[in-house]
């Protein structure tokens, strides 16, 4: 009999551990284990997590150790998951990355535009620091991670340690818009064979099969251009994502070939998106007065009450669920099929070889197996290569300490697309993350 799992969630404060805490009550059968620990350096944020995770445990499954700790030694050794989704600089720091760029008259978004670089050039100095943590006192763990933007992430990992076939960068955007087309056309998304290909946050659906092999692509799409595209979750969802979602629709009707990850709409048109964001009140304002607010006071509750019986502090399940099952279909060589971020190496033969492309893969014991693409057209070879020139100039800048090279990757984002403008909101970025990057000369 297989052993059981000893897991660690770094980012135990965030407010998405209630849901991977909750998958993972939920699919002992595919992923059983017998320790978890919530590890984090923000020891108040994660105590409220923990308080919570110590009640769903006792009551759902009490026979698993449940911990909570800021001890690196202590979260780390001897474990053979971890699951990752760091936050450097927290929602303060995210939110200077949305609104710096917008004062400036560019796009201010997370992981799109000179906000997803700041956020990246913070994400790779704790990302490679994670790494070697967990290396020094688990060295054959699998490490998960959905930290942002996981593609910046994805490409200095493979740069640092490229022998490391133990680490598996993940997003839950592409299960997410599979979950919301089984919504559109009542179909049940757990049945769906998906082909993808792309940059993470920067791809497309070529097909969605069923399970008698028919593309419902054609359907999807004029489902979508007849009565617009909307969240799986769209009762749950803030307005910004219910805009967000709706953006797919104008996208589909202006390159119909392919379904688009939602996050293309701040690359195809970045002068409507920059009109549609407000300067004062930006995302991370409505993530702290909404999802944080709820999370924290529901733990809190919890806590009081004694019993998370009655809770539904859980918002998204796809975010808890799809790590829970990758980490699942490695341990029991379940051999599913995942959307992933691996290295090109030829997966899509007319793209660069170390590009690290997001694509559908077999995932067993032996990592993931991607699906073979083969040639894609001139306009989306043409989009990937200039978001790919960006993303690897940005590991170079941070790896080299290089201002030229930071210089340069944003003046390739499609999101600003001028020099000067690049170099006025680098300056602007370089003084506001002045304890997180190194210094660029």
């Amino acid at each position: 009999m297989k052993k059981k799992n000893n897991i660690v969630i770094v980012g135990g404060g965030s407010t998405w551990s209630p849901g991977i805490l909750k998958a993972l009550t939920k699919h002992q059968d595919i992923f059983p284990f017998d320790k978890i620990t919530l590890y984090d350096i923000d020891e108040k944020r994660q105590e409220v997590i923990g308080k919570f995770g110590e009640i769903l445990f006792r009551e759902e499954t009490p026979d698993i150790e449940f911990i909570y700790t800021t001890d690196k030694e202590e979260a780390f050794r001897d474990v053979d998951f971890v699951f990752c989704q760091m936050r450097t600089g927290g929602y303060p720091m995210r939110e200077k990355d949305e609104k710096i760029p917008l004062s400036m008259d560019l796009i201010g978004q997370e992981t799109c535009g000179p906000g997803g670089f700041a956020y990246g050039m913070r994400s790779i100095r704790d990302m490679i620091e994670l790494v070697e943590d967990v290396r020094k006192l688990s060295p054959e763990a699998w490490i998960l991670n959905y930290t942002n933007p996981a593609a910046i992430v994805a490409h200095a990992l493979n740069m640092v340690f490229p022998d490391d076939k133990r680490i598996l960068n993940i997003c839950d955007q592409p299960v997410n818009l599979l979950r919301s087309f089984g919504r559109l056309i009542n179909r049940d998304f757990n049945e769906f064979e998906p082909t993808y290909f792309g940059l993470n946050h920067f791809g497309w659906f070529t097909h969605v099969y069923d399970k008698e092999g028919n593309d419902l692509l054609p359907e999807i799409k004029n489902y979508t251009i007849k009565n617009g595209f909307l969240p799986v979750d769209a009762e749950q969802r803030d307005q910004s994502w219910l805009d967000t979602y709706a953006m797919v629709e104008d996208m589909i009707k202006d390159f119909p070939d392919y379904l688009p990850n939602t996050y293309l709409q701040y690359y195809l048109y970045p002068e409507y998106k920059l009109s549609t964001l407000d300067p004062n009140y930006t995302r991370a304002n409505e993530v702290m007065d909404g999802r944080e607010k709820r999370v924290f006071e529901e733990c809190e509750r919890i806590a009081q009450v004694g019993t998370a019986k009655d809770s539904h502090i859980v918002h998204n399940d796809a975010h808890g669920d799809m790590i829970v099952e990758v980490a699942a279909s490695i341990y029991g060589n379940l051999r599913k099929t995942f959307i992933v971020i691996v290295q090109n190496n030829g997966i899509v033969s007319n793209l660069p070889n170390d590009l690290m492309i997001e694509v559908a893969a077999s995932l067993g014991a032996n990592g993931p197996q991607p699906y073979a693409v083969g040639e894609i057209g001139t306009f989306y070879k043409g989009l990937i290569e200039g978001q790919y020139a960006y993303e690897k100039l940005t590991c170079e800048a941070y790896l080299e300490k290089s201002y030229t090279k930071a210089l340069q990757a944003l003046t390739l984002n499609r999101t600003i697309g001028d020099a000067k403008k690049a170099r006025n909101i680098l300056d602007a970025l370089i003084e506001a993350n002045v304890d997180y990057w190194p210094e660029l000369k």
